[in-house]
């Protein structure tokens, strides 16, 4: 008897050749709605780890330090703040004004992970940088096989 249904005889390539196409389709399409709205992400971040920590780096120029809001809730970190115009130093027609200013709120997502007891912020050349502990009973770590 003859089977309707026909598979690949690799059926992984398919599976590749199928997200080869996906991702050729989706080409050019904004990562998310705020992206799609055309509303600009600000502050633009750096996100990465250690073995120990969470580092996210904020590009904040700008913004006065005593002005940002930092807080970390259920695993979401929130950077939140206010940037004001920017006052050109002499009498000049604007052309073209690109700078944010104005108040903004980002918020990340972190792993389960992070410890919010550990967490400490310093801000130096218009770059917030955070840094978030990890829990050590949560991090992989290596068992020695005896």
């Amino acid at each position: 008897m003859m089977s309707l249904l026909r598979f690949p005889a690799h059926v992984f390539e398919e599976f590749e050749r199928l997200q080869r196409d996906l991702e050729q389709t989706l080409a050019g399409w904004p990562l998310s709605l705020r992206e799609a709205s055309g509303v600009p992400l600000f502050p633009a971040v750096n996100v990465g780890r250690t073995n120990d920590a969470i580092f996210v780096h904020a590009f904040v120029p700008g913004v006065d330090p005593n002005a940002l809001d930092i807080t970390l809730e259920q695993g979401v970190l929130t950077i939140a703040g206010k940037r004001g115009p920017w006052q050109p130093k002499e009498k000049e027609t604007i052309y073209a004004q690109e700078r944010f200013s104005g108040k903004f709120k980002r918020t990340l997502t972190l792993p389960e992970d992070v410890d919010p007891d550990q967490v400490d912020a310093k801000y130096r050349d218009g770059v917030l940088t955070i840094r978030i502990g990890r829990k050590a009973h949560l991090m992989p770590r290596r068992i020695a096989v005896q």
